[in-house]
Order: structure tokens, then sequence, then C-alpha cells
């Protein structure tokens, strides 16, 4: 395989980025870190790279950039998880209509292992060093204990919290001292949908 200095260093970056936050990068990101006029030239390089089989590109997906030599790290090997984006109301959060992409990350850098990602919406959890736009990453149970941040379903509602509970009392905190926390009563359609386990940061801000 015969890759230009620049091609080179674009496949070294894809391959870093998917190490180190467990996704490859977007288009844009591609743009931004080397400087190219136009995305134009962003997607010449990467086709000429798909050209000679060292990533494979997926369409009508935001990081559908596959290094196809990324290696399995130390640890363990690289694992693709279902990207949840918007959840549609009323569905579960696994929907495959809820799925917005895919990432791949070694998943026993995690206890306990995360099964999904859901990319968190709103600032509601900041203080808690989960921001807008960042990727949660989610173990799938119906239990968890108090003062554990959870994914919980709400009505028709899916939210990110902090789960409280005193007694027979249940609650979901923010971690942002702008919002109040909200009480769930025994009629509440209520359940904990997963729990948080790590967080990958939204590297565009």
């Amino acid at each position: 395989m015969k890759l230009t200095a620049r091609q080179r260093e674009i496949l070294d970056f894809i391959e870093r980025q998917v190490r180190e936050h467990g996704l490859p990068p977007t288009r844009a990101e591609i743009v931004h870190h080397f400087g190219f006029a136009s995305p134009n030239a962003a997607q010449c390089h990467l086709q000429a790279l798909a050209r000679q089989g060292a990533i494979e590109l997926r369409p009508n997906q935001a990081r559908g950039i596959i290094a196809r030599s990324s290696k399995p790290s130390a640890r363990g090997s690289l694992d693709s998880l279902p990207l949840i984006g918007r959840v549609t109301a009323g569905t579960p959060v696994l929907a495959v209509e809820n799925h917005e992409d895919e990432i791949r990350l070694d998943r026993s850098r995690f206890r306990p292992s995360p099964d999904f990602a859901l990319r968190v919406e709103g600032d509601s959890m900041i203080e808690a060093g989960i921001l807008d736009r960042d990727l949660l990453l989610v173990h799938s149970t119906p239990e968890a204990r108090s003062g554990q941040v959870v994914v919980a379903r709400l009505g028709e509602e899916v939210t990110v919290k902090r789960l409280r509970r005193r007694g027979r009392a249940t609650w979901l905190e923010p971690a942002n001292q702008r919002y109040e926390a909200i009480a769930v009563t025994a009629a509440d359609d209520f359940a904990i949908e997963g729990l948080g386990v790590g967080v990958i940061r939204n590297r565009l801000g």
C-alpha cells in the first residue's frame, strides 16, 4: 500500500482518534485538524485511502470512516456499540429507529462494560462533567444505587440524571444548580434504562 505523506498523516489521525476516543473523526474534524480550505480536499484524500484499502467509507454516517488497520487495544478488542441520538417518544432506548451511528471502543476499560452510547442533549449534568453533545457510555440495567448517574425513562421522555432514593422517595437530580430535581411518584411510568459508566467528550464543543 503506497500512501502519500498527507494520506499517511490522515490515516494516523483516524487511527489515533479511534484509540484515544473510541470514535473515528468526522470529515469536519479532519478539515479543521489539517487546515484544509474545503471539505472536498479532505474527501479526496479519504477516497484515495479507501481505494488503497486503508479505510472503509460508510455512506450516510457522520463518523462512517473505518480504519481497516485499527488494532485491538492492549486490554481487549474494539467493539461496536450503537450510538443513540434523540430518542423517539414512547420507544425503547435501543429501538432501531433511535440508532444514529455506531462507535468502536474497548469495552473492557469500563466496569460494568457499556452496551450503548447516548448523545447527551442539554446542560443539566455539567457539574458531573457531562456536557451538551457528549457521548454517555451506558450499561443496560434496570437497577441502580442511589447516587449513581442513570438513563431513566419518565413517561415518554428519556433523561440523564443522578438517581436519589430515601426511604420510599425517589427523585432524579440534575448536576446544575439552574435545574430542580424531578420527583418520581408511584403513579409515574418510570424505569431505569441504564447506568452511566463513562463519557466521551464532544471534541467540537
